[in-house]
């Protein structure tokens, strides 16, 4: 089994969203796989809106480190997404790989995944980065295991919390566990986008030809 754990604090190892993503890690059997990037040591430059990623699947323009991380993202079972609160919002280093990722969102490439959300602030206000990190698990059509978020620092409950949801996330890959109402806002959004890639179907070649290899048009 493959995890990747994308953490965007600056901070790095030294951050208290990183170390709470780790005891999150610590409900992993030795047998798991963990990649683990921190978004500040790649370039990853802001999605320009060419297109280019509808036309031709995965094809951009920009020559940065985005794509290396997307590919990544495919390979991997489940995701780890930890990042610190910035004004109620996931950093700006995540957002920008996300928006980098819009045909993830048109062609729910992350169907079949499951996605932890790692948050942690001076507030300890989280809720809002956490629902907003399982919309785009979502809207990708990933699973969502659920959140665990804290104020600086980190207390012993948190702790135990974070390593439950490790665990929790071990078992939802293995046994392919669902959300019946997951599944339903995934759907919601596999509709509409189904409208779009037909109304584009002439533009966004590949992406429409994904669409009806998948069976879904």
């Amino acid at each position: 089994m493959r995890i990747l754990l994308i953490s965007s604090s600056p901070h790095k190892e030294k951050s208290q969203t990183f170390f709470l993503a780790k005891e999150v890690a610590k409900g992993f059997p030795s047998s798991v796989i963990i990649e683990i990037i921190h978004l500040c040591d790649y370039k990853i430059e802001f999605c320009r809106h060419c297109e280019s990623c509808h036309r031709k699947i995965m094809l951009c323009p920009i020559e940065d480190d985005a794509g290396i991380i997307l590919e990544k993202m495919l390979k991997a079972e489940g995701i780890i997404f930890a990042s610190p609160n910035y004004i109620n919002q996931i950093t700006a280093s995540m957002k920008a790989l996300w928006e980098r990722a819009g045909h993830f969102i048109h062609c729910r490439r992350l169907l079949g995944k499951y996605v932890v959300g790692v948050v942690s602030s001076g507030s300890g206000e989280d809720r809002t980065v956490l629902d907003y990190i399982q919309h785009y698990a979502n809207i990708c059509g990933a699973l969502y295991t659920g959140g665990v978020s804290s104020r600086a620092p980190i207390n012993k409950e948190t702790k135990e919390e974070a390593r439950n949801l490790g665990d929790k996330l071990m078992l939802d890959i293995q046994e392919k566990r669902v959300s019946s109402e997951q599944i339903k806002v995934i759907e919601e959004f596999k509709e509409h986008f189904a409208d779009i890639i037909k109304m584009k179907k002439d533009d966004w070649k590949e992406e429409y030809h994904y669409w009806l290899n998948k069976g879904w048009l």
